[in-house]
């Protein structure tokens, strides 16, 4: 993420279902008798992600989850350039209004109520953005698992290779941000290392991690290939391992469309599956702009058809992590 010069801030797009349909959280603020959407600026070292679930908070009572970057709207406050980041969120919970000299009053209101009522055009636009979506089914989070040493320094099968100091750090670090999706359901490849990354967050939740092998990596083709067979015929070998990466991309893919059955999903993978699914997703693009570190993550908005509507988004963690 660049340096915002001026003022950064972030805030939602929230929606609920009602009898009445779709409806929008405005926020009326005293000081400016203005109608506008919950946003507010990013305290220091904080994340536009957090800041934006936190403000929201803040200023409704609400609970909300991302679940589609709207991206940034850019404009003048005061003469002072200022950035504002903004997600379309869900409802999760609710602690209660409480009017306050920031914020005296929240309205539920239509689209159609909504546009008319925005006191400024920048607001109005991210409202367009959201209005121009199909509809929106689930968030899934793709990690790629934390730190945990190298493949040969582990006397044990690999598969059993645990964190280290680094990425038990990096594991309790992600479940903050991990943890404002509100997921409802942890699903993990089978590696020790990634089941563990995901610990920290199911023990918050007291939610059990699921163990899909589709998102192993020796089903791609860093392990496929290889031995005796490959050995003797490695024209062959080079094409059965093509076709065993093709389908391992297409099962993965295909478990990821899956699980924005649920509203909020976060999925633990690994570095050799995690580039080709996000392509295979996106439909755009090589698997080499989607190389993620150990520790990161990528949101997925999926529409209710299993399409992406947005292209995957990389998480921004909170600066300073291990």
């Amino acid at each position: 993420m660049a340096a915002v010069t001026g003022i950064h801030a972030a805030g939602g797009v929230v929606c609920r279902e009602s009898p009445a349909g779709l409806q929008i959280c405005l926020v009326h603020r005293p000081r400016h008798d203005d109608w506008s959407l919950p946003k507010g600026k990013l305290l220091d070292r904080e994340t536009p992600l957090a800041a934006a679930v936190r403000e929201v908070g803040e200023e409704t009572g609400l609970r909300a989850a991302p679940v589609v970057s709207l991206s940034s709207v850019r404009y003048l406050s005061r003469g002072v350039p200022k950035v504002v980041d903004f997600w379309a969120m869900r409802v999760v919970g609710s602690v209660g209004f409480t009017p306050g000299p920031e914020v005296d009053q929240i309205r539920w209101a239509t689209l159609a109520e909504a546009r008319s009522l925005l006191t400024y055009p920048h607001d109005a636009e991210v409202l367009d953005r959201y209005a121009q979506l199909p509809p929106l089914a689930g968030a899934v989070v793709l990690v790629r698992h934390a730190a945990a040493g190298e493949r040969g320094s582990w006397p044990g099968p690999d598969a059993a290779r645990p964190l280290d100091a680094e990425g038990t750090a990096q594991a309790a670090a992600l479940c903050h941000t991990l943890g404002l999706f509100a997921p409802e359901r942890l699903v993990s490849a089978p590696a020790r290392r990634c089941v563990q990354t995901l610990a920290p967050l199911a023990a918050a939740l007291d939610l059990t991690v699921e163990v899909d092998t589709a998102f192993a990596e020796d089903a791609f083709a860093e392990e496929a290939g290889t031995g005796a067979a490959a050995d003797a015929a490695p024209a062959a070998a080079d094409h059965t391992a093509a076709d065993h990466t093709a389908t391992a991309v297409a099962v993965a893919a295909s478990r990821l469309r899956a699980c924005s059955a649920a509203r909020s999903t976060v999925v633990c993978s690994q570095g050799a599956v995690v580039p080709p699914v996000l392509a295979a997703l996106a439909g755009a693009g090589t698997a080499d702009r989607y190389q993620t570190p150990k520790g990161g993550a990528w949101l997925l908005s999926f529409g209710t058809g299993g399409a992406l509507v947005a292209p995957p988004e990389q998480l921004a963690l909170p600066p300073g992590r291990i």
